[in-house]
């Protein structure tokens, strides 16, 4: 692929975290640098794990392959591969990529000299991950409690899970995280829907400006958050979706625990007693 006229003056030394000029160059359009390789490492590593527990697996079909975690009796040991190592392997890979390509991006943006908005937003998504993986299988005492690598083997954990622990259609996070998660894609079709409507005038016409555009919101719901505004409230809106989809997990088991459903944490007269009992201890009555 053709360099872009703008794209060689960016295109210098220097920026790099780790392996100073020894990975500082470029394949076609894409940044290498350390961290490239070592995600394209962790990438090929992982997937080679992927296909040798597949071929140990019982199925072929697409749908119903799994890589699945220890068996619970195995806590937070490392376990044979062949009784969910495989899962801890790759889960490892995984993590390995996932960091290596937000560090990668952090060194794209050292070269370019831009704000580390990319990482950051990269980072909250690894964050949701881990808590998946890591930080509830650990609460729980055991990387059984993580979800299975597959198509219908993850769709049946959360479904488990979901009404295990408590019942996700009533957990708070839950109903904040899927709240956020609309909400970014409302924000993102009018964004762009509006972007394109200034910017696809009819034959004959000039395009329109960000002038336009904020009219237009004015002019349909008395507000413009503005060109920066809105760029600035999508970011908020996706990284809240990440950020509450993890707390509504991490909070489904190790502090809400089985049998517990989440309706009663709905019961107001319950938490009007819970407050009265602790206003009465503080009061000393």
């Amino acid at each position: 692929m053709a360099m872009l006229n703008f794209e060689r003056k960016y295109r210098v030394r220097g920026g790099t975290l780790i392996g100073g000029d020894l990975f500082d160059f470029w394949i076609g359009p894409f940044y290498v640098g350390f961290f490239g390789v070592t995600a394209i490492f962790f990438t090929l590593l992982g997937i080679g794990m992927i296909c040798y527990g597949v071929t140990l697996g019982p199925t072929w079909n697409l749908f119903r392959l799994s890589i699945n975690p220890p068996p619970e009796s195995y806590g937070l040991a490392l376990a044979p591969l062949k009784e969910g190592g495989i899962w801890q392997a790759v889960t490892v890979c995984a993590l390995g990529a996932f960091c290596s390509w937000a560090l990668r991006e952090v060194e794209i943006c050292r070269k370019l000299g831009i704000g580390y908005h990319v990482p950051v937003a990269f980072g909250v998504a690894i964050f949701a991950y881990f808590t998946l993986v890591v930080i509830r299988p650990v609460l729980m005492g055991a990387w059984w409690h993580a979800f299975p690598y597959g198509f219908m083997s993850h769709l049946d954990w959360v479904s488990t899970t979901g009404y295990k622990y408590g019942n996700f259609h009533y957990n708070p996070a839950h109903m904040i995280a899927i709240t956020f998660f609309f909400t970014t894609c409302l924000a993102l079709a009018l964004h762009g829907s509006l972007i394109l409507s200034a910017l696809n005038p009819k034959p004959g016409e000039v395009v329109k400006t960000p002038e336009h555009e904020n009219t237009f919101f004015r002019d349909a719901i008395g507000y413009s958050i503005g060109t920066l505004g809105i760029h600035r409230l999508g970011l908020f809106l996706a990284l809240s979706a990440g950020f509450w989809s993890a707390v509504c997990i991490v909070i489904s088991g190790p502090l809400w625990l089985d049998g517990n459903p989440w309706a009663d944490w709905w019961d107001l007269g319950r938490w009007a007693a819970y407050w009265n009992d602790l206003l009465n201890l503080s009061i000393g009555k």
